[in-house]
């Protein structure tokens, strides 16, 4: 279209905002107190002690097959939990023993089930990989890499079709984010606007491939924005911005808006799994990280900083946490193995 003077006219801006963006490099104030703070303390040092402990466990030849250990990213589950409401749900990958002691299952039952013994949570049929408590709805970690993002899609339609008002979040990491069937659920997501929180947990090195060298976007909070799909990158070492950041998107999700993508900066300390001798990075990056950004170390300074905790105080928490969860190593090995006959159960629904 053309002016009187006959010159083209100008093209008008979009007034749209941008659908994703990273945290203002303003300093941000999250606020909390003391009760809250030892209390996201504990939560995280249980699952480092117990993944410390399924470690050692794994080192024995107590746990078999496949176990991936989620020491480095403790800030990322309890942050998001903390964000939770009654009824919420949470789906994730094969790295979900932290996912499941944050939703409130017990520590014997899962360590019994990394161990294939009878008193876990699945029966000693699912093992590390597959554990669920529709009690506490977990809706299982999943071995097929990506599996549970339509999964954790199709909780959000369920949720929008019986109108609970609930919100499903599905975890998974950065190497799941560039699988076929996540652009697919993004695609359905968004046209439905399901009640779902994507959080792709980006701990950079997948099973063993840095992002630079496997995506090109590597800042995965963008993954949305061709479903016009909001998005959010967060320091997934600090539990409180997580906290924050999944509280937004979870009552965006809750609003009817649809789905938000966080996107979560961790890392992990150890391999992909305990196979995983992690030989595609340095021992020094991984001892620098660990050094300056644990999740757990950053709460503790806190804590002693603002005298909401002494070291007397933090140490009886860690005596009490290594005695939960010796209790669940020794359970778990105390426990029988599942009869034979258990082969047979949990295949089939009687109408």
């Amino acid at each position: 279209m053309a002016t009187k003077s006959g010159k083209p006219a100008p093209k008008k801006s979009a007034s749209k905002k941008p659908a994703s963006k990273k945290p203002s490099a303003k300093t941000v104030e999250h606020k909390t107190n003391a009760e809250e703070l030892l209390g996201y303390y504990r939560e995280m040092l249980l699952i480092r002690r117990f993944e410390e402990k399924a470690g050692q466990l794994y080192g024995m030849g107590q746990i078999a097959g496949f176990c991936h250990l989620y020491i480095g990213q403790e800030a990322v589950v309890i942050g998001c939990q903390a964000a939770m409401e009654d009824g919420d749900q949470m789906i994730t990958g094969y790295r979900d023993h932290g996912h499941m002691l944050a939703c409130g299952m017990e520590s014997r039952g899962v360590m019994a089930e990394l161990t294939g013994r009878e008193g876990g949570y699945s029966r000693g049929k699912g093992g590390s990989m597959h554990m669920f408590s529709t009690d506490k709805k977990f809706y299982g970690g999943h071995g097929i890499v990506g599996a549970q993002v339509p999964i954790g899609a199709g909780i959000g339609f369920a949720n929008k079709y019986l109108n609970n008002g609930a919100v499903s979040l599905a975890f998974f990491g950065d190497g799941a984010s560039n699988q076929g069937q996540v652009y697919e659920t993004f695609n359905m997501a968004k046209l439905w606007d399901l009640p779902v929180v994507f959080v792709i947990e980006n701990n950079q090195y997948a099973m063993g491939t840095s992002v630079e060298r496997s995506s090109a976007e590597t800042e995965l909070y963008k993954r949305g924005s061709s479903f016009e799909i909001d998005g959010i990158q967060v320091d997934g070492m600090n539990i409180l911005e997580v906290r924050d950041a999944a509280a937004k998107a979870i009552k965006h999700a809750r609003s009817g808006k649809g789905p938000m993508i966080l996107e979560m900066k961790t890392y992990r300390y150890r391999g992909h799994s305990m196979s995983d001798p992690a030989k595609y990075r340095s021992r020094d990056e991984v001892t620098k990280t660990r050094t300056e950004r644990d999740p757990i170390d950053a709460v503790r300074k806190q804590l002693l900083d603002k005298k909401w905790a002494d070291e007397d105080e933090l140490k009886a928490i860690d005596k009490e946490i290594k005695a939960i969860v010796a209790d669940a190593a020794e359970f778990a090995q105390n426990s029988p193995e599942p009869d034979p006959s258990e082969l047979w159960t949990d295949v089939l629904l009687e109408a």
